[in-house]
């Protein structure tokens, strides 16, 4: 295997804003930055709890696109689905079932719930992980990709 963009400051730039994000949402408004649940609540919203869900989403929408912008990363040639959207459809159709069934996503059980040592987030983020490795290599080795 060939690592193609190895960045590890901007990496780990990236990774202490979304430690910061997480622990300051956790600490001003007493909520967990799972995205699956914040994006929810927007879909699904209670009374007077849509403000900062929105803000929220948008700033995962922005930082991408003045990252993009002012050509802050390495040079990634555009990045481009290999499947119809009829598949990518049905593939974020699954991820959303799978975070209901499971009460949360990656973000919310494996950033905040590992760092809150939540026994119930360290399974599903061994179950995440495993499923992931599981889908490569059926994709890879028996998918004919």
């Amino acid at each position: 295997m060939e690592i193609v963009n190895f960045t590890p400051v901007p990496a780990f730039i990236g990774g202490a804003l979304i430690g910061l994000s997480a622990a300051l949402l956790l600490l001003l408004k007493g909520r967990v930055a799972g995205i699956s649940g914040i994006a929810g609540g927007i879909i699904l919203p209670e009374k007077g709890d849509v403000p900062w869900r929105v803000l929220f989403v948008l700033g995962l929408i922005l930082g991408g696109l003045i990252y993009q912008f002012f050509d802050l990363g390495p040079d990634v040639a555009l990045i481009e689905a290999q499947t119809d959207k009829g598949m990518l459809i049905v593939a974020g159709l699954l991820v959303g079932i799978g975070t209901t069934v499971g009460t949360g996503c990656t973000s919310g059980h494996g950033i905040c719930g590992l760092a809150r040592r939540s026994p119930r987030s360290l399974v599903a983020t061994l179950t995440f992980m495993a499923s992931a490795m599981v889908t490569v290599f059926m994709v890879r080795h028996l998918g004919g990709a």
